[in-house]
C-alpha cells in the first residue's frame, strides 16, 4: 500500500476523531512541539514542555471550543487559568503515557499506521480514502509532510495503552441488572410541605440577638484589603503596533522565501501494488516479483488495461477500487522510491516496476500540476504581519531590561515608562487581596506585588512582573483600603433577616416532625397532601435528600411516611402510596448499556489511578506561567 501519509507533523488532531477512547485525558495538544523554546511550562522526567508548545496547544484548544460552541465565546473563558491548566495537564498526561510506552518498547507496525490513516473520515471522498483530500487538508493547515509517522505511531501506542487499561474494567450482567431494576423502580407519593416562610410571623428575636451574632462571627464581616491599580504591559502585541514595515522589506521577504509562497509541482498517478514486506523471505519476494512482472508484461502489450488490472490485481485496498488512482500529491508525500519514479516519469507512460518498503509497484502518471507562486499582492498582509511580529520580538529582547530598570529607578509614576515605550497606562477596578487578575492582566504575581508594603503603603511602582513569554507588566497603587470589619449598623438588617429565617426553619421542622409523628400513629397530619406524583430513582424530581428519604423508606406496609428537612429551609412529609417494581428479561438491551456505562466509569477511575502512578514514577514539575494580558 502507498505510504502517502508518512512523515507529517500535525494531523494527529484529525486522527483523534478516530482514535478517541472513553477517557478525558487525550487531546492532541502535546503533538505541537516543533517550535522554538522560549521558557518551560512543565518538565516531565527531565524533558521540558516549552512555552511555545504550550501556546500552540492552547490556541488549538481555544479554536476547538469556538467550533464546538458555534459562535462567539467569552474571552474570559478562553484565557482562564482553569483552561490553561487543563491544556497543560493534557500535555503532561500525553508525555507520561508516551514515556511509559517507550519504556515498554511498544511497537506500531507500518500496516497499523496505514489502516489507521485510511480509516480517518476527514480524508475520505465518496466513502473511501482520498490522497487528494488528504493533501488538501494538510495544505489548508500549512502542514508539511515531515515527522508524521513517528508522531502518529506515538499516538497509536498511547491509545493502545489506554484501551488495554479500559478493557480490564468489567461489570457482570447480574450487577448491572440489579442496578437497573433499582433505577427503574417507581414510587407514587404525595407531599405535605411546611415552608419556613409560613412561620416568619411567629418569630420574635431576643433583644441584642443581632449584636451577639455579630460579635460571635466577627470574621464573617471582614472586608479584605482592596486596591485600585494603574498598570502598563510591555509585550509583542504592544510593540508590533509601533512597527512600520516598508514596501522594500516586504519585497525582500517575498523574494527570500520562494518556497513559502509557492505551490510546488504536484503529480497525479495511479499504481498497481503487489505487497511484500521489506524483510520478507526470498521466496515471498520472488513470488511477488513474478506476479508484478506478469502484470507489467500485460501492460507492455496493452497500456489501456491499467485501470482494469489495478481493480483486479492491486493489493492497495485504498486505491484498487478506483483503478489505482492516488490523486494529486507533492514531493515528500510518498516513500522515496515511489516518489522518485513518479516524478521521473512522463505523463501517460507506464513506468518500470519499482520496489518500496510495501512491495512492488507499477506507476502511471496521469496528470501534472506545474509549480506555481502566489503573487506578492495576495500575500502582502501575511508578510507585513510576520515582519511586525519578528521586529516586535527583537524589540522586546532589546528593551525588556530597560523597561525593568525604568519602573524601578523612577518608582513614583508609570508615565515615564509608558511614554518611553509607547504604552498605555491602564486602570483597574477594585482588586481584593488574593485575586488572580488586575484589570485585563491575569497574574497573581502582579496582585501580590501590588499588595506588598512597598507598593500599597509607600506608593512605589512594582518591579517588572513576567506574565509569560515576551510579556512584562508593572503596576502601582492608585487607591488602597485596608482590611476592615463592616460596621454593625451596616449589616444589622442582614443579620436580623438571617436569624429570622433560621428560627422560621426550626419552627417548620418542629411542625413537620409533629405531623409525621401523628401520621405514624394513624392520626391526622393537620394539613392537606398534594396530588399524587410518580417518582423514579433514576430520574430525580425532588431535592436529593427528599429522593433519598422516599426511596430508602420501607415499603412492606403502605402507605408509608417519611419526613425530610429541605435545603431551602422548611420541612416536607411524603406519603408513599404505591411501589411499582419493573420486570426485566436477562437479554434486555438496557442491561448491556448500563454495564457498558459502569465499565466506562470504572475504566476512567482506573486510568486516573494509572496516570497518578506514572506521576510518581516519572518526576513532573509544573511551571505554568501566568496568563497573558487580555486585550
Amino acid at each position: 500500500m502507498f505510504d502517502a501519509v508518512r512523515n507529517n507533523k500535525r494531523v494527529a488532531q484529525i486522527i483523534l476523531a478516530l482514535l478517541i477512547i472513553p477517557f478525558a485525558f487525550f487531546g492532541l495538544d502535546a503533538y505541537f512541539k516543533d517550535g522554538p523554546g522560549g521558557g518551560e511550562v512543565a518538565v516531565v522526567d527531565g524533558a521540558p514542555i516549552t512555552a511555545a508548545e504550550f501556546d500552540r496547544a492552547l490556541r488549538e484548544r481555544q479554536d476547538r471550543l469556538r467550533n464546538e460552541m458555534g459562535g462567539p465565546v467569552d474571552s474570559a473563558l478562553l484565557e482562564s487559568p482553569a483552561l490553561r491548566r487543563a491544556v497543560l495537564e493534557t500535555m503532561v498526561s500525553q508525555r507520561l503515557l508516551a514515556r511509559y510506552a517507550a519504556d515498554r518498547h511498544m511497537v506500531v507496525t507500518p500496516q497499523q499506521l496505514q489502516e489507521t490513516i485510511a480509516a480517518v473520515e476527514a480524508f475520505h471522498e465518496n466513502g473511501q480514502f482520498s490522497l487528494q483530500r488528504y493533501q488538501d487538508v494538510l495544505r489548508a493547515q500549512n502542514m508539511t509532510p515531515a515527522g508524521f509517522e513517528a508522531r502518529l505511531a506515538q499516538d497509536v501506542r498511547i491509545q493502545q495503552l489506554a484501551a488495554s487499561i479500559g478493557e480490564a474494567a468489567f461489570t457482570p450482567a447480574a450487577s448491572a441488572k440489579r442496578f437497573l431494576l433499582a433505577q427503574l423502580e417507581e414510587r407514587e407519593v404525595r407531599e405535605l410541605r411546611f415552608p419556613a416562610s409560613r412561620y416568619l410571623g411567629e418569630v420574635k428575636l431576643a433583644d441584642g440577638a443581632a449584636q451577639a451574632f455579630y460579635d460571635a462571627n466577627a470574621a464573617g464581616f471582614e472586608q479584605p484589603a482592596r486596591l485600585k491599580a494603574e498598570y502598563v504591559v510591555l509585550d509583542e502585541a504592544a510593540l508590533a503596533k509601533q512597527v512600520k514595515v516598508s514596501d522594500e522589506e516586504v519585497r525582500a521577504f517575498y523574494d527570500g522565501n520562494p518556497g513559502r509562497f509557492g505551490q510546488p509541482e504536484e503529480r497525479r498517478a495511479r499504481h498497481i501494488l503487489i505487497q511484500v514486506d521489506a524483510g520478507a523471505p526470498e521466496a515471498e519476494v520472488a513470488k511477488a516479483k513474478a506476479a508484478i512482472d506478469e502484470i507489467a508484461a500485460t501492460l507492455a502489450k496493452d497500456p489501456g488495461r491499467f485501470e482494469a488490472l489495478a481493480k483486479a490485481s492491486s493489493q492497495d485496498s485504498g486505491s484498487a477500487a478506483r483503478g489505482g488512482d492516488l490523486g494529486f500529491f507533492g514531493r515528500g508525500a510518498m516513500v522515496k522510491p515511489f516518489e522518485d519514479a513518479a516524478f521521473g516519469q512522463a505523463k501517460g507512460v507506464v513506468g518500470p516496476v519499482v520496489r518500496s518498503d510495501f512491495g512492488f509497484h507499477i506507476i502511471q502518471v496521469t496528470d501534472i500540476k506545474p509549480a506555481t507562486t502566489r503573487s506578492l499582492d495576495s500575500v502582502r498582509g501575511e508578510i507585513v504581519d510576520e515582519l511586525r511580529k519578528q521586529a516586535a520580538g527583537r524589540r522586546f529582547a532589546e528593551v525588556a531590561n530597560d523597561f525593568s530598570n525604568m519602573v524601578y529607578e523612577q518608582p513614583d509614576s508609570l508615565k515615564p515608562v509608558a511614554e518611553q515605550f509607547g504604552l498605555e497606562v491602564r486602570t483597574s477596578d477594585w482588586v481584593q487581596r488574593g485575586a488572580d487578575a488586575v484589570g485585563s492582566v491575569s497574574s497573581s504575581k502582579l496582585v501580590d506585588a501590588l499588595f506588598a508594603e512597598d507598593a500599597s503603603k509607600n506608593g512605589r511602582n512594582t518591579q517588572a512582573i513576567e506574565l509569560g513569554p515576551n510579556a512584562l507588566a508593572a503596576g502601582r497603587v492608585a487607591a488602597f483600603e485596608p482590611a476592615q470589619r463592616l460596621p454593625f449598623d451596616q449589616v444589622r438588617a442582614e443579620i436580623e433577616q438571617q436569624l429570622r429565617n433560621e428560627e422560621a426553619a426550626k419552627l417548620a421542622t418542629e411542625r413537620g416532625s409533629a405531623a409525621l409523628a401523628a401520621l405514624e400513629k394513624g392520626e391526622a397530619a393537620g394539613g392537606e397532601f398534594s396530588a399524587a406524583r410518580k417518582l423514579q430513582r433514576g430520574a430525580p424530581a425532588l431535592p436529593a435528600a427528599a429522593m433519598q428519604a422516599v426511596f430508602a423508606a420501607p415499603s412492606g406496609k403502605l402507605p408509608a411516611h417519611v419526613g425530610v428537612a429541605l435545603p431551602e429551609g422548611g420541612y416536607a412529609v411524603y406519603r408513599i402510596d404505591a411501589v411499582n417494581r419493573p420486570v426485566l428479561a436477562d437479554d434486555d438491551p438496557r442491561i448491556a448499556a448500563v454495564a457498558s456505562q459502569y465499565s466506562r466509569m470504572v475504566a476512567e477511575r482506573d486510568f486516573g489511578s494509572f496516570l497518578a502512578g506514572l506521576r510518581e514514577r516519572y518526576k513532573v514539575e509544573i511551571k505554568l506561567p501566568a496568563a497573558p494580558p487580555r486585550e
